[in-house]
């Protein structure tokens, strides 16, 4: 190949801001199906954080029912928080959140709490070796009623969705100072 002919490459997020980007960014990814009723509770969160707190400095993420491409919203965050629905074995609409290391433990089990948990841990894993795991990690779960065709939260998970918002914000808006 000639000396004036280069092979094209495609920059890279540090190349393209010419230079290494600091971990300050907060990532929160809504998990879920809008179309399978309490499936979809991750996504109706971040709808409503996003109008919430629409020029917070926050990244809201519709993340739908995962995959890999999510990664790259990792490369320079210092926090992730997700927001899923999970089988809890609790009260529909009742709500908890795991931070960092239990976290990882609950993600990480063989026990599947959600239908994207699974998706959840393989990101999570490919973050690790990767390098990008977030510092501050969180993942607030709400039990949910119905996970079946429809696109409207059941009334105790709809209920529980202010609580969600609130519970998500002040982590977002904690690890962003």
């Amino acid at each position: 190949m000639p000396d004036s002919v280069q092979p094209a490459v495609l920059p890279t997020r540090r190349a393209v801001a010419g230079a290494p980007v600091p971990q300050s960014r907060v990532v929160v990814l809504g998990i879920g199906n809008s179309l399978l009723a309490d499936d979809g509770a991750g996504v109706h969160a971040i709808r409503c954080l996003r109008e919430m707190l629409p020029d917070a400095g926050i990244e809201w993420i519709d993340a739908g029912t995962l995959n890999f491409t999510l990664l790259h919203y990792l490369d320079h965050a210092r926090a992730l928080v997700v927001i899923d629905a999970a089988e809890l074995g609790e009260k529909p609409g009742t709500v908890r959140v795991y931070q960092g290391a239990e976290m990882d433990q609950l993600v990480g089990a063989g026990r599947r709490n959600s239908v994207h948990e699974a998706g959840l841990a393989d990101l999570l894993a490919m973050a690790r070796l990767k390098d990008c795991l977030p510092e501050h990690r969180a993942l607030i779960t709400v039990q949910p009623q119905r996970i079946d065709w429809g696109e409207a939260l059941s009334p105790p998970v709809a209920a529980a969705l202010p609580g969600i918002c609130e519970r998500a914000r002040l982590l977002a808006q904690r690890w962003a100072e």
